[in-house]
């Protein structure tokens, strides 16, 4: 069903929650409705199947573009809503700020529905402060929260460093969850410094969401690393993708013990006391001269450089390395040189960026992430 008739998209979840109505699978309102289709498949003509218990579907195609269909039992989905209560201080009213197609945006009103409370919902299209600001006026519970990207939260963070208003609308928030991708220490430093409780959150359609906050599993979810990936257990993981078994078995594995476990696709770091650290991709990994390469930490480290603080770092094909770093920027003037010594010395000479491509604007998808492959295209035209 569309996402943009929420009362109508809450009243068939609250169905399919206490197992009253059919599983649901909301969709962008502003694109073709999905119905019947079957990865890979062009037919739209027959209505999508899923086995019991499957609540809701999600589809997503991510940054790689390639499409899954995430099916998640009413069990995992009020299970992360209760995790998520206890973690952030209790149940609420939540403003929706995301798609509700997407997994963070049905949290919300999951949330909702468990907290027993009616999310205020903003209009979709642009973001900005002044909009956030006015519909958060309309909570009335005493707790109250939303989920945001880090796109969106640099613009409530500039507007509020310029507005006292803003600000203090900001700060009757109990938490702000961010995330959906990496989250720039300095961006949360300016956030804290605004007195805004930020609470940074990690985990994808397959775990109901975000089942990782600020670096600590919520519930009774639990993390660890096996062959240098990170690999999550608990209640909130889903049944598995609709339609396509050869993935499931793929991602989802049981161990001797009956334990299952989803294989993230990140790489990380479980520290004894059992906190996250998550360190990029496995998948956004280059070869660069015959060395590996992170993307991920090349990018990271570009950001952390003034001025670079929305940089994309990319893969782009070179005759002589094989493959090499491009940092992706709306920054004008910058000076490659720098970049590239000041990467060098933190990360060796493979992981020094080869070129930087200056932007008017960076693509995002709806989720609010950087649209990674048109922005590689970019940096291939551009060499």
């Amino acid at each position: 069903m569309p996402d943009s008739d929420v009362p109508a998209l809450m009243s068939a979840l609250r169905a399919a929650l206490d197992g009253s109505g059919p599983a649901i699978l909301p969709f962008d309102a502003s694109a073709p409705a999905p119905v019947g289709r079957v990865v890979g498949e062009a037919d739209v003509s027959r209505p999508l199947r899923v086995e019991d218990p499957i609540a809701l579907v999600i589809e997503t195609s991510g940054s790689t573009g390639t499409p899954k269909r995430v099916g998640l039992s009413a069990a995992a989905l009020l299970a992360s809503a209760e995790a998520s209560a206890a973690a952030v201080g209790g149940m609420g009213q939540w403003l929706l700020c995301l798609p509700a197609h997407y997994v963070a945006g049905t949290n919300v009103l999951v949330r909702s529905i468990h907290a027993g409370t009616e999310p205020v919902v903003m209009p979709e299209g642009h973001f900005d402060a002044e909009n956030f600001v006015a519909h958060a006026a309309r909570l009335t519970a005493p707790k109250r929260y939303a989920s945001i990207v880090p796109v969106q939260l640099a613009r409530l963070v500039d507007a509020a460093e310029e507005d006292a208003e803003t600000a203090e609308a900001l700060r009757t928030f109990d938490a702000l969850l961010v995330g959906g991708q990496a989250l720039r220490p300095e961006l949360r430093h300016r956030a804290e410094a605004l007195g805004i409780r930020i609470v940074r959150t990690y985990g994808s359609s397959e775990t109901s969401g975000g089942c990782v906050y600020d670096g600590v599993p919520i519930g009774a979810t639990r993390a660890r690393v096996k062959d240098h990936q990170l690999e999550l257990t608990g209640p909130t993981l889903c049944n598995g993708y609709v339609g396509d078994p050869d993935r499931t078995a793929a991602t989802f594995h049981v161990d001797e013990d009956g334990t299952r476990w989803y294989r993230t696709g990140d790489l990380g770091e479980v520290a004894d006391d059992g906190r996250v650290t998550v360190l990029g991709r496995a998948d956004n990994v280059i070869i660069s001269g015959g060395e590996k390469v992170l993307l991920d930490a090349v990018e990271r480290h570009v950001r952390s450089l003034p001025g670079l603080g929305d940089a994309v770092v990319v893969a782009a094909d070179d005759r002589q390395w094989g493959q090499v770093p491009v940092v992706v920027t709306t920054t004008k003037g910058v000076e490659l040189a720098g970049i590239r010594s000041s990467t060098a010395a933190v990360l060796g000479r493979a992981a020094a960026p080869a070129r930087v491509v200056v932007i008017d604007a960076i693509p995002h998808l709806p989720s609010g992430k950087p649209d990674r492959l048109a922005l590689a295209q970019l940096a291939a035209t551009s060499g």
